[in-house]
């Protein structure tokens, strides 16, 4: 599966539901209380100045879906940090990270219920930063950036009900992207595996040079385009949203049309499987196989083709994927929160800077069972990722991913299940020879910017 930086969102709908109901962030009510987000919170936690209190007491801490395979490694964590700090007490609670997470944990904060300290997508502290429900770390610590990758941290900034940028949010564990290749397959058909495309179009030619070569024998990749859109045009620099962030503005870059029209032309040339154009299957399988030759872009890919097509892993190479114009990658971090409601705030804001500190994500990194990064400066620069010996794919992936972190950000472009649904079904038409790759571009914006405004 691409390592995709893009989320489904229902941010939109969210936020203007949480806005309608009043949430917010107010001062002293006199009575040592303030509010936020419709909560009655201790004024300490809303407001200039830093927060102040003793580390104690018991606190809830929700993760997403990492009980069940990562139960000893947080447990030990929580323990550590409870021994650190005599008389805290940590409760792990693990949300199964569904299609209804945005909901549920909104509704959680509109009942004053949210988890002390929470892990987060970009989707969900979106809406909640808005609505004030996030502790604003800015104020409340303003040297909670220090031992983070600066780009990690400047991109992590969310918009608050004004419109303003504030930190509410620790950039905690990521994934990467690299090019997966079959270097028999690129081989063949002309292609250095030992010089990979710097640039989206270079990658494009050749794909088109593997279709000429393999004559449908085996194809460059998989045809459906969502797990290309937003992600190419954004490594491309393609600004799909005008800067205030209220209309779609692809269609303005006549580079988004030559990629469309590119998409056609090897969607028409023999370079995907024909059948691949809708179907939701990622390259995993089929390259296992030997019947594609680009793999996913996700590193832990790596570790499946391993484990599960040792013929071809000998022939797996290993690249950096084309920056582009944007002249470094983009990813989507896991975020650790600290909420404004909570009852011990100077407690639970301890623990997630513990979590999320450099030994802890570094120790994790180091889990056998897990393939994710740091976005800690000190963790990056451990031997671990500087340091990796051989030449064997996995060991590749690591050193390309760990060296593009130090200067990737978290800029991730967000689209609705509906926008990227709209503008996916656009581009496949093209493909497919039904429109004309400019009248598809204008069709998507238009059709995406029609759901932005019903806030779709």
């Amino acid at each position: 599966m691409r390592a995709r930086r893009l989320t489904g969102s229902l941010a939109g709908l969210i936020v203007l539901s949480l806005t309608a109901a009043g949430c917010g962030l107010s001062g002293d009510s006199g009575d040592g209380e303030a509010t936020a987000g419709g909560c009655k919170v201790d004024k300490g936690n809303v407001g200039s100045g830093k927060l102040t209190g003793d580390v104690k007491g018991k606190i809830t801490f929700q993760t997403t879906n990492l009980k069940k395979d990562f139960g000893t490694f947080f447990n030990g964590v929580i323990k550590a940090f409870e021994k650190e700090h005599p008389g805290t007490s940590v409760k792990w609670v693990d949300d199964p990270g569904d299609a209804k997470f945005t909901e549920r944990n909104v509704a959680d904060a509109q009942a004053c219920t949210l988890p002390d300290v929470i892990n987060l997508n970009k989707v969900t502290a979106t809406a909640l930063t808005k609505s004030g429900y996030l502790l604003n770390l800015d104020e409340k610590d303003p040297e909670a950036s220090k031992p983070f990758v600066k780009a990690f941290w400047d991109s992590s900034a969310l918009k608050d009900a004004s419109g303003s940028d504030i930190h509410t949010v620790l950039p905690w564990y990521t994934g990467g992207i690299n090019l997966t290749y079959n270097t028999d397959l690129l081989e063949k058909s002309g292609i250095d595996p030992e010089k990979p495309p710097t640039t989206i179009f270079e990658l494009f030619e050749d794909y088109e040079k593997i279709a000429k070569s393999a004559k449908g024998k085996y194809y460059a990749t998989m045809a459906n385009p969502i797990w290309r859109i937003p992600a190419d045009w954004q490594q491309m620099d393609i600004k799909v949203y005008a800067a205030d962030g209220k209309s779609f503005t692809f269609a303005d870059d006549p580079r988004t049309t030559e990629w469309v029209a590119w998409m056609k032309r090897l969607y028409q040339g023999g370079a995907m499987p024909k059948d691949s154009l809708s179907s939701s299957d990622d390259p995993s399988t089929p390259y296992g196989n030997g019947q594609v030759a680009y793999g996913s872009t996700n590193p832990s890919f790596v570790r499946f083709v391993k484990q599960n097509s040792p013929s071809v892993y000998d022939k797996t190479g290993v690249g950096q994927y084309p920056f582009d114009k944007l002249g470094h990658t983009s990813g989507a971090p896991q975020y650790i929160a600290t909420a404004a409601t909570s009852k011990n705030a100077p407690t639970a804001l301890a623990f997630a800077k513990f979590l999320t500190n450099a030994e802890n994500q570094l120790a994790w990194c180091k889990d056998p069972n897990v393939v994710i990064f740091p976005t800690t400066t000190e963790s990056l620069d451990d031997p671990f990722f500087t340091a990796v010996t051989g030449n064997d794919p996995f060991s590749e992936a690591r050193k390309v991913v760990a060296e593009q972190l130090k200067t990737a950000t978290a800029d991730e472009v967000v689209l609705s299940p509906a926008q990227q649904n709209a503008i996916v079904s656009q581009v496949q038409l093209a493909m497919q020879g039904k429109k004309s790759p400019e009248q598809a571009v204008k069709d998507a914006q238009d059709k995406a910017n029609e759901l932005l405004t019903q806030g779709s």
